[in-house]
């Protein structure tokens, strides 16, 4: 038998666990499933400076820890498991997981979107401390120093750009020989004394000393020779994927995955699920924009079954 929730929460970054807190302060007891990675991509950085409340910063696992804290104060049941099969072609929505099922009659889905990532052994060792995926938040802490930038889109271009601010100078790390960025950003690029372009290259490894990275080894896409470049920092700009594999065919989604919704609420193409964070948000990508969503979600999912 299939264990039956009024509201399901599917994640537990600051979407979803800012979602239960306001779902069990409506007396709604929600049940959160904690996803494939608990505490989302904040428990991947180290400080976070630009959460509203937190002063001197905090560390992103801290604030996870606070957040998933005060959503279990309130009667939220935290589960360690990941949804593998979901149908919502009628309600009660069903979820399953690897060992149990349930069914809901609203369900929220914050299961946020996961950075590309170069894929090398490397990049893993020094995530953290030089390796970052996220320029808007980490940014901040590259003053002074030379870092690379790896692609050649419009991300790889606004995450460059967005460092300029800081580092003394950006490496932007390209596989090909020109931009693949609209025209608009490639002119603005080009023209950003800060910026200086490493051409028909790829990163084959990140240098440290064990505690931060120090540089990476290039590799020419040519003709194959390696050379090294002295970086205090490196951040990815090869796009970000939302976790919607799930819901494919199920739920509207744009071209390449993100969750639509239909603002300015957080409703979905089904009634009675509703979507927050970054598995709807290919535009911010935010701690606290995916929190006031995950605000959102909630308080569309208390009305949702208000009314039903």
């Amino acid at each position: 038998m299939a264990q039956h929730e009024k509201v399901i929460i599917l994640g537990s970054g600051p979407a979803g666990y800012t979602a239960a807190v306001y779902a069990a302060r409506a007396t709604l007891r929600p049940l959160l499933l904690e996803g494939m990675q608990p505490g989302g991509q904040l428990t991947i950085t180290t400080e976070v400076e630009n959460f509203p409340g937190f002063r001197d910063g905090i560390m992103g696992p801290a604030l996870m820890e606070e957040m998933k804290a005060q959503a279990e104060r309130f009667g939220t049941r935290v589960v360690a498991a990941e949804a593998t099969r979901v149908d919502l072609s009628q309600r009660p929505f069903r979820v399953t997981t690897a060992d149990a099922e349930y069914t809901c009659h609203a369900l929220i889905v914050a299961t946020g979107a996961s950075a590309k990532w170069m894929g090398i052994p490397s990049e893993k060792v020094y995530q953290g401390r030089g390796v970052s995926a996220c320029a808007t938040c980490d940014g901040f802490f590259f003053k002074n120093v030379e870092v690379g930038v790896v692609g050649g889109g419009d991300t790889a271009i606004e995450e460059a750009t967005f460092l300029t601010k800081f580092a003394t100078k950006v490496h932007l790390i390209h596989r090909r020989s020109e931009l693949r960025a609209s025209k608009i950003m490639q002119e603005k690029a080009l023209a950003n004394p800060k910026l200086t372009f490493e051409w028909n290259s790829v990163v084959e490894e990140v240098l440290g000393d064990g505690k931060a990275m120090t540089g990476v080894r290039l590799k020419s896409t040519k003709d194959g020779t390696t050379r090294e470049l002295a970086l205090q920092g490196l951040f990815m700009g090869i796009g970000h994927e939302p976790n919607t594999a799930l819901f494919k065919g199920q739920l509207a989604m744009n071209e390449v995955g993100y969750l639509t919704v239909k603002a300015p609420t957080t409703a979905t193409s089904v009634a009675g699920v509703f979507a927050c964070g970054d598995v709807a948000d290919p535009i911010y990508r935010q701690a606290i924009s995916a929190a006031g969503t995950g605000c959102m979600a909630a308080i569309d999912a208390e009305r949702f079954l208000a009314g039903h």
